[in-house]
């Protein structure tokens, strides 16, 4: 359960998000990801409150109003690699496993990145600095192996580069 000062400030991400993109069907990516943005990942009452102010949009005739829900909302949060339901770290690190960084030496790093961060897929640290996370692909095959930490790509990545990488990361 959010706390009351969590709640008033999710109450808010979410009107700000459906507010600047408009209560519209083609803009349920961005509201998300601002909600993302803005709190640090889309806990299940922004998406009630998302849902709740899309299909209730104030100034639209009941035939105007967009009809969406939860689930349809919660698919699109869970479906998209830099959306995320689930709180994590201050910096989140994807690691591409597809095949063309695999035969680059994603391997070995996949293995370096765990033994650094000392985490596994799917764990945030116990300080809530890093969350590692494995995704099918980044889109940038040619400088494989690749990682993003937050929204820095990092390509033809070597284990012996990551100390000099998170060291940027507080």
């Amino acid at each position: 359960m959010l706390k009351i000062a969590e709640e008033k400030d999710l109450v808010s991400i979410v009107k700000n998000a459906v507010e600047k993109h408009g209560a519209q069907a083609d803009e349920f990516i961005p509201i998300l990801l601002e909600i993302n943005h803005e709190y640090g990942y889309i806990p299940g009452e922004a998406i009630r409150q998302a849902r709740k102010l899309l299909h209730g949009a104030p100034g639209k005739s009941p035939e105007e109003r967009v009809l969406v829900s939860e689930g349809q909302l919660y698919g699109l949060a869970s479906f998209y690699h830099m959306l995320h339901t689930e709180k994590t770290g201050r910096h989140v690190v994807q690691f591409c496993e597809s095949a063309p960084c695999h035969v680059q030496g994603g391997r070995e790093l996949w293995k370096a990145l765990q033994q650094t961060l000392e985490l596994k897929a799917g764990e945030t640290d116990p300080q809530g600095r890093f969350t590692l996370k494995t995704v099918s692909c980044l889109g940038v095959c040619g400088v494989g192996p690749v990682m993003l930490v937050d929204d820095d790509l990092y390509g033809n990545v070597g284990p012996e580069q990551l100390a000099d990488i998170f060291a940027r990361y507080e």
